[in-house]
Formats: structure tokens, sequence, C-alpha cells
């Protein structure tokens, strides 16, 4: 499991969390919701090592976190942040190509990106110059290198920032499939969401965050209530009420395969 204990996190005497406890199992799929500034991406940098915490503890299967070396880490826990910079001129395929392991031969590389680049709906674009990418198509390529990291790590835990924030309707389902594909092989998925929607379609169980404090936790109907909406936003919601207007749910939606 991958446990966070009593997180705190403060920078310049401004606390980021505020005693947050939080559980990741295998063949679970977690999903992190609130406001901007609730403190989201500080608790998923912390579970990952990124972060250094001011209080309380994060154990990776029964072993503090710092006890783990980077190599470890990127052996048991891959991470997709919210953005990431590419300087460099690099084609799609050599971005895939960063999160696999060096020890494979070529034959096995190439295979790894290309499964991984179908896996993201990207396998026509193995050869584009990734900075002429559209932003979608920039996240599910970095999606791809995740993947390849998994896959050629085995690692276990897949921690994802914000992974549907610039992606079509059909690219946030086949997210949410992939998400849900990893848990059912015995891996557990860390997901930050803004859309409550998809988090309440995606997720086993829920984590409400506000100003640095968890303010609610467990499965999908219990925590995505009126209440809890009005608490975390400000805004007074009826869920699953019917508006008058047209209307989508992705629930509704069945992705090919």
């Amino acid at each position: 499991m991958l446990v966070a204990r009593g997180v705190t996190v403060a920078i310049k005497g401004k606390t980021l969390l505020q005693d947050v406890d939080l559980s990741l199992s295998p063949g679970q799929v977690l999903a992190i919701v609130g406001p901007n500034g609730a403190g989201k991406s500080t608790l998923l940098k912390a579970m990952t090592g990124e972060r250094k915490t001011t209080g309380g503890e994060i154990e990776l299967d029964g072993r503090a976190l710092w006890h783990w070396t980077t190599a470890a880490l990127a052996s048991r826990r891959a991470v997709l942040a919210q953005s990431t910079e590419v300087v460099f001129p690099f084609l799609v395929s050599e971005i895939v190509t960063l999160g696999i392991r060096r020890n494979l031969t070529a034959a096995e590389q190439y295979r790894l990106v290309q499964r991984a680049l179908v896996a993201v709906d990207m396998s026509t674009m193995s050869d584009r110059v990734y900075g002429t990418l559209s932003g979608g198509e920039k996240q599910r390529v970095q999606l791809g290198r995740v993947l390849a990291q998994v896959w050629s790590h085995g690692c276990t835990y897949l921690m994802l920032d914000e992974p549907t924030s610039s992606l079509d309707l059909s690219h946030q389902l086949l997210i949410l499939r992939l998400a849900r594909e990893h848990a059912l092989s015995g891996g557990g998925v860390l997901m930050i969401l803004h859309d409550l929607n998809l988090a309440s379609m995606a997720a086993d169980e829920i984590v409400a965050l506000k100003d640095g404090n968890r303010i609610a936790s467990g499965a999908p109907v219990d925590v995505m209530t009126d209440d809890l909406i009005a608490a975390l936003y400000g805004v007074r919601v009826q869920v699953r009420g019917v508006p008058d207007g047209p209307f989508l749910l992705p629930q509704t939606a069945r992705l090919p395969g």
C-alpha cells in the first residue's frame, strides 16, 4: 500500500496541507477532488516523494518513503505531472522511450513504445515533433511515456495529476478506461480530477480537500452530496438533479473495445 498519515506541508510559513491521511491499495482507483488551491497537487507530490513534508509520514509498501532511492521509486510508481516542459525537438516516440528501462533491447523498447502510443490513440504521430502537437496531444504522449514506464518496470502505482484537463470527451473516457485497466491488473491509481462526474464515474473512493484539509472521503455515492459540493466550492447544486436544458452524462458513454 501507499499510505499517508498525518501529512503536513508548509512552505515559507504557509500551510498547504494539514494532517492529511490517505491510503492507496493495489486494485483501487482513488480520486482527489477539491477547489483550486486546496492542496491536491501538493498531496500527490508528497506521496510521490517530489515534495518534502514538514509533518506526518508516508510509507510505500511498508517502508518510509525517504528510505527509497529515486531508481527504486521509479520501479514502483509512475507519475504524470500536471504539465511537462520539453525544450528540445524530440519526436513523439522519443518522449515515450524516456519511460522505458534502459536494459531492454532495441526491439523490446520499440514494441513498448508502439503499444503505449496505441493505448493513448497516438500511433499515427510517432514521428511528429512533440512541440508541434496540441495541448491534448502532448498530454496523451506524456501519458504514453508513463504507461511505458509502468509496463517496462512493472510499476504498481499510477499517479496522475489532472490527466483529463485538456482532453476531449472521447479521450477523457479513454484515460478512465486505462486507469481502470491498471487497477484490474493489480495496480493502484491515484488521480486528481476537477470534473466531478468523471471522478464519480471512475473512482472506487473519493477524497475531498479544501484549504489543505481532508473534509470527506469514501465511495462516490456517499461523498458526492449537495452539502459537500456546497462546502467545497461555495455553490449550491442538486446532485442527481435534472436540468431544464440539454445535458450530457459521461456515464452514458460506451467506448469501443
